[in-house]
């Protein structure tokens, strides 16, 4: 089951990269995904405006799949929780006080 939850919260993750990469940077940047004149891309059946808000709103909901995934996956670990490995290690018994340094050789 969260293998499955795992792989879909891969592809939401790969998918909202792609969705903030495509968007119109105020700067600039990395806004790929269209915009004015008769470029290609997504710009040429909408508008730059229309782009904008379905980009918007595709960000929106992926990140709100993303959080569920990261929750889910997250309630899913601490059921499955056995033990830690902290506990499984041997006990090591540490002296009580640090030993006296040895007398040194008379010659």
């Amino acid at each position: 089951m969260s293998l499955i939850i795992l792989t879909v919260h891969l592809m939401i993750a790969l998918a909202l990269i792609v969705t903030v990469l495509l968007q119109r940077s105020e700067g600039g940047g990395l806004g790929i995904g269209g915009g004015g004149g008769g470029g290609g891309g997504l710009g040429s059946f909408m508008s730059a405006r229309g782009t904008a808000n379905l980009l918007t709103r595709i960000t929106a909901i992926l990140a709100a799949c993303f959080m569920a995934t990261s929750l889910t996956l997250a309630i899913l670990a601490s059921q499955n929780k056995s033990s830690s490995i902290v506990d499984q290690a041997p006990a090591v018994e540490l002296p009580a006080e640090p030993s006296a340094p040895a007398a040194p050789l008379s010659q």
